[in-house]
């Protein structure tokens, strides 16, 4: 993937993001998207690899729109300033938890997992926690999860890796107040993220690591895919 390409026009986007200038550049975005759409493609075949239930997906399913939706916005620029790639079992728009890829001058990443549930939902997935601490234990205090996700808790979108975007301030409703491990209680969404260099996706060995990051928080990932999917 010729990360120098994508990159280069993103940058552009973000300093000329008006439909006269991309119009002008109609030539650049084709050739930065199809080395994207190349590179989504192959880690969707690797994916498949380890996790075969994603095998029901293809390049198109995975890709976002880079037009950006304006209706509900006071941002009216028309255009995203990223490429964004989910690769999820039941498709973009699943509750069930799967594996991003972000590509976006500054701020590249990978992430895996659940970025919005709702109440119910994760109050299933709370409650499956507790119920089975020890493997969840396993899940998300390894040393490979943490070698990728470990962070503080109040990590963000910024922060170089981190474990769970947004989180309660106290202890959630109906929940004993005293759990020994309530920052996990706290969470409201069960999302991964591990950022990387602006040329990590260069040629074709971050496939790699890629894997290596995403192995490391699969097993968090299907332990709350087997409550979502219930609710799916």
């Amino acid at each position: 993937m010729d990360t120098k390409k994508i990159l280069t026009f993103l940058s552009d986007v973000m300093a000329n993001n008006n439909r006269e200038w991309f119009h002008a550049h109609r030539a650049d975005y084709d050739g930065a998207r199809g080395e994207w759409e190349h590179g989504v493609e192959q880690a969707l075949k690797r994916i498949v690899g380890f996790d075969a239930e994603v095998g029901t997906q293809t390049l198109k399913d995975c890709l976002y729109r880079f037009y950006r939706d304006t209706r509900f916005s006071p941002d009216k620029s028309p255009y995203k300033n990223h490429f964004g790639a989910y690769i999820c079992a039941h498709g973009k728009k699943a509750l069930r938890g799967g594996y991003y890829i972000h590509m976006e001058p500054g701020h590249c990443l990978l992430a895996v997992g659940s970025y919005w549930l709702p109440t119910n939902i994760l109050t299933a997935c709370r409650n499956e926690l507790m119920a089975n601490e020890e493997e969840w234990l396993r899940c998300v205090e390894s040393k490979t999860f943490k070698r990728y996700f470990d962070g503080p808790e109040d990590a963000g979108w910024d922060s170089p890796q981190g474990f769970g975007l947004e989180r309660l301030k106290t202890c959630p409703a109906g929940f004993p107040r005293d759990y020994p491990y309530m920052k996990y209680l706290r969470l409201k969404n069960y999302c991964a993220w591990h950022r990387v260099a602006d040329d990590f996706f260069e040629g074709d060995g971050w496939l790699d690591e890629m894997e290596r990051v995403f192995r490391a928080a699969k097993p968090m990932m299907d332990f709350m895919n087997a409550v979502i999917d219930d609710y799916e």
